[in-house]
């Protein structure tokens, strides 16, 4: 008997529960079925079994200061350089420790950003004190570098001391030429300016890190948890070469990289995303003969992951990432808000932002334990599999000549596409759910409020030298929101959506719950469902399905109803003019019967409702 069971009097009682007692349980729910099918797979095809043994001899992975909070970061993204002083203000004033300075054009700006400009940099930071123990983070694009100086002349202007300032300054020139696709300099200008642009601001005497390893290029892009890793170890590795070829000592250059990583809704795997870069770069290190120090990483809810359709549940998903990143060891944390999808955020969405951060380190006291994952047999071993997985793939990049060399043959590119392929299409199949928009729509909610504030068009790169396939951001819901918006179009033009008849058949007994699922089906597609009382007549229905005005029918209800009512009712709707009829359900050995009668389509769990949903919408078009 464990120690931990004898200090349970009550635990005590019981005998001890170990890996076979559990698994025994679960292959008794399977009822026959092989155990395998209760393990689940990653983007990286990473194994996830449903139960683990306790992980005895692990240790916690050492990342933020024992006891420390994370940072609050808050996004300052408004083209107005006074009003996003007056959020910065309000911000700091109500909870946040830091704020990301977000430029129009960078790899994150999403639409807005701040101008450029050193008028625009003093007026966001008018009475900031930089000196006073808040973090700043800046992102800009390689167009708008002279940000860094900038921000280094208004610190001097203050007669305020560089070191005392908490100032990540951002620079990625390889993040951005990733995203754009181009490059107007080869790999030994750009290292070159590199090095000398943080050695120059070593020698003022800023302290921080200075060069970002950016890992939301391959997450935004849709890329795996792997994936994403690799690009964020390749990237730091050369920053880190080309301080050391500039002659910075190896140990100081490290203190001059730090990390960022896309936080999602997927708890245990951006929980062991963190722990597992931690333990990447420990090995790096190591490699260097450095004795191992905590990566400062850098935090960022997902962009791939918000919906504009009922946006309110990106709040929990940001909760949930937030959650993740925090107890994996984050040392900053950005929540993006809510409504950011659909536009500029307005006060409430910022509010919510930081509020979510503040609620879990404030009142769930987060921070108090240092990786509490440690130990956990699940997480472990995803933490271990994932290091594995993204070494590998280190190692190919590194192969290749590097992370730019690697992009500049598309070494990368065409993996990360694949991922985001397979991705497409388990949310298309609605194996990945996105409640609000592949599950449980609601085509009567009300519009989410933004400011009034139009996206920048932001003038466009000088001249590529060199040209390559690039890592576009994307979000995973926009296939079904395009479905939505035909919708809403259609609505605006004739004061009604289309429309699918639900031709429930026998007692609601029978039909409520494929006609529920039928329902769901057809408006995460704009397809507004008419549900009915449910119908024995076959008449009665065809009469009722012209009085609807629907453009479709949709038969719902048992499998033991179908087989009574099915070929009558679909013979009755095609008689009375349906052009299109489904019916939800797998349609076993019947098909050839029910495509007899008229049934042209089933909808059931795992079907591809957005080919289904893409071939309804051209039909209606063409109408």
């Amino acid at each position: 008997m464990s120690s931990a069971i004898k200090d349970l009097p009550l635990a005590a009682e019981f005998p001890p529960a170990g890996y076979e007692a559990w698994r025994k349980l679960a292959e008794g729910v399977l009822k026959g079925a092989p155990f395998e099918r209760l393990v689940g797979k990653t983007s990286d095809g990473i194994a996830i079994d449903p139960i683990y043994p306790r992980a005895i001899k692990a240790l916690a992975i050492p990342g933020r200061a024992l006891g420390a909070p994370w940072q609050i970061m808050q996004r300052i993204d408004h083209p107005d350089a006074t009003e996003a002083n007056k959020q910065a203000l309000h911000d700091l004033e109500n909870g946040a420790t830091g704020l990301v300075l977000v430029f129009a054009g960078s790899v994150g700006a999403r639409g807005f950003g701040l101008p450029a400009t050193q008028e625009a940099v003093e007026k966001m930071l008018q009475d900031v004190h930089l000196d006073a123990g808040i973090g700043i983070e800046l992102q800009f694009p390689p167009q708008s570098c002279d940000v860094v100086r900038h921000l280094a002349a208004l610190i001097k202007s203050r007669g305020t001391d560089p070191a005392a300032c908490d100032i990540r300054f951002g620079i990625d020139p390889l993040g951005a030429r990733a995203v754009q696709g181009a490059s107007s300099s080869d790999w030994s200008e750009i290292a070159r300016g590199v090095a000398e642009v943080a050695t120059g601001l070593a020698a003022i005497g800023f302290k921080m890190p200075m060069l970002a390893a950016d890992g939301r290029v391959v997450h935004d892009s849709g890329g795996s948890e792997a994936q994403e890793l690799a690009y964020v170890l390749s990237s730091a590795v050369a920053y880190l070469r080309a301080l050391d070829a500039a002659g910075v000592p190896l140990d100081q250059a490290r203190g001059m990289i730090f990390a960022r990583l896309s936080a999602d809704a997927d708890q245990f795997l951006t929980l062991a995303k963190f722990r597992a870069l931690r333990l990447l770069w420990a090995r790096i290190e190591q490699s260097c003969g450095l004795a191992p120090k905590p990566l400062f990483v850098a935090a960022e809810t997902a962009w791939r992951m918000l919906t504009q359709r009922d946006p309110s549940v990106n709040m929990l998903r940001a909760t949930v990432a937030t959650f993740s990143a925090a107890l994996g060891g984050a040392n900053s944390l950005a929540v993006l808000p809510h409504t950011l999808a659909l536009g500029l955020p307005d006060a409430f969405a910022r509010r919510v932002a930081r509020n979510t951060q503040l609620v879990l380190l404030e009142e769930s006291n987060l921070e108090k334990v240092a990786d509490p994952a440690a130990g956990s047999g699940g997480i472990e071993a995803l933490t271990r599999e994932l290091c594995d997985a993204a070494w590998t793939q280190f190692q190919e990049i590194e192969t290749a000549g590097g992370m730019f060399a690697a992009l500049a043959a598309n070494a990368i590119q065409p993996k990360v596409a694949a991922t985001r392929a397979a991705r497409d299409k388990a949310i298309g199949k609605r194996r990945d759910v996105l409640t609000g928009a592949s599950e449980f729509p609601n085509l009567h909610e009300a519009p989410a409020a933004v400011l009034d504030v139009r996206p920048i068009a932001v003038p466009a790169p000088g001249a590529a030298r060199i040209s390559f396939a690039p890592l576009a951001p994307i979000r995973v819901a926009t296939p079904f929101e395009v479905l939505r918006d035909k919708s809403d179009a259609v609505l605006a033009r004739k004061a009604v959506r289309p429309k699918v008849f639900l031709a429930n058949l026998g007692s609601a007994a029978d039909f409520t719950a494929r006609a529920t699922f039928a329902k769901s089906f057809f408006e995460t597609g704009g397809i507004e469902a008419i549900d009915t009382e449910g119908f024995t007549d076959a008449a009665a229905l065809a009469a009722a399905y012209k009085a609807s005005g629907a453009a479709f029918a949709c038969l719902c209800s048992s499998d033991k109803a179908y087989a009574v009512h099915a070929a009558a009712a679909a013979q009755a709707l095609r008689d009375a003019g349906c052009k299109r009829i489904y019916l939800a359900g797998r349609p076993g050995d019947q098909e050839a019967a029910y495509r007899d009668a008229g049934v042209q389509e089933f909808i059931f769990a795992g079907s591809d409702a957005l080919v289904l949903l893409n071939d309804a919408w051209q039909r209606i078009e063409a109408a």
